[in-house]
């Protein structure tokens, strides 16, 4: 059974190298490592083409020009061959057991559109190691639910807790299901959005061990809009347009009969409620600078 993992770069070539040996040492062997090349400027277009040399099960493919960030992953879903599918970073690792194990839950439970593990997060600021569980109230409730509308709630409750919890978009997938839910608009927190439509798609299931590991860079909304291409106002609307573009592709599943009136209701409930607790996050955190700024540091 062939599982694809997707590897977006740009200019990767100091880091990649790592996580390219970590896909090709899974103990599943029917693996294809698909690698998206941005039209890097430094040497990853040298590297990746050694490494390809080396093994046939890696796949590359250069951009001509910069596509952004989003299309480029895009790109990597669309030309996968695997009926199983994972994003990765250019500096993330897998454990040699992760493809196997995801794939034993994928047959043991043939609803599921995705698998999730835990991750460890290197902050990439203070160099300290995180990682939490995601403890779920029972068997075939809250992400592992059949209902849709239960599903999107959990999942915005687990976004505004801590990001360390669950990583939505660094699971196993069904590719073909996955794929066919482009395009994908380029904004900020879209990230989130589409974590929202995984959650409308399908039920997902989550391994409480530490089977991959990830470096976490926390960026200014600002610089994130930046990176992403759009205006920088829309970083700073970032809630707004995330809940926005989520209620948008909720209306477009009771348009065609996927969800009923009262699921799209308790979305809208659970996103209203994820837009009100961000919105307080964000007026303590001013309230604490604010304070800071008056009495001074400790």
């Amino acid at each position: 059974m062939l599982v694809s993992i997707g590897l977006p770069v740009y200019n990767g070539a100091d880091v990649m190298e790592g996580v390219v040996r970590s896909v090709l040492a899974q103990q599943h062997g029917d693996m294809e490592l698909v690698i998206t090349d941005n039209a890097s400027t430094d040497s990853t277009e040298e590297l990746c083409r050694g490494l390809a040399a080396e093994d046939s099960r890696i796949s590359y493919f250069r951009q001509p020009e910069n596509l952004g960030m989003l299309r480029n992953f895009d790109f990597a879903i669309q030309n996968a061959k695997g009926e199983f599918f994972r994003w990765i970073g250019d500096d993330d690792r897998l454990d040699p057991t992760y493809s196997t194990k995801c794939l034993d839950a994928f047959a043991a439970d043939p609803r599921l559109l995705m698998v999730t593990t835990q991750i460890s997060y290197t902050d990439t600021r203070d160099g300290i190691v995180r990682t939490e569980r995601y403890e779920e109230a029972a068997p075939g409730s809250g992400l592992n639910s059949d209902d849709p509308a239960e599903r999107v709630a959990e999942l915005s409750r687990l976004l505004n807790e801590s990001y360390l919890i669950i990583d939505p978009l660094y699971g196993m997938v069904r590719r073909a299901q996955v794929a066919a839910m482009s395009p994908r608009r380029n904004m900020p927190r879209e990230d989130q959005v589409f974590a929202a439509r995984l959650a409308m798609g399908g039920p997902w299931e989550h391994i409480n061990e530490v089977l991959a590991s990830r470096h976490w860079d926390i960026k200014h909304r600002g610089k994130l809009a930046r990176r992403l291409g759009v205006p920088t106002w829309k970083g700073y609307c970032s809630t707004l347009l995330q809940c926005r573009e989520t209620l948008y592709w909720a209306r477009a599943q009771v348009a065609d009969g996927t969800l009923t009136s009262e699921q799209y209701r308790q979305i809208r409930g659970a996103v209203g409620g994820l837009y009100v607790r961000r919105h307080r996050q964000t007026a303590a955190r001013r309230v604490r600078k604010v304070a800071k700024m008056a009495f001074g540091r400790s």
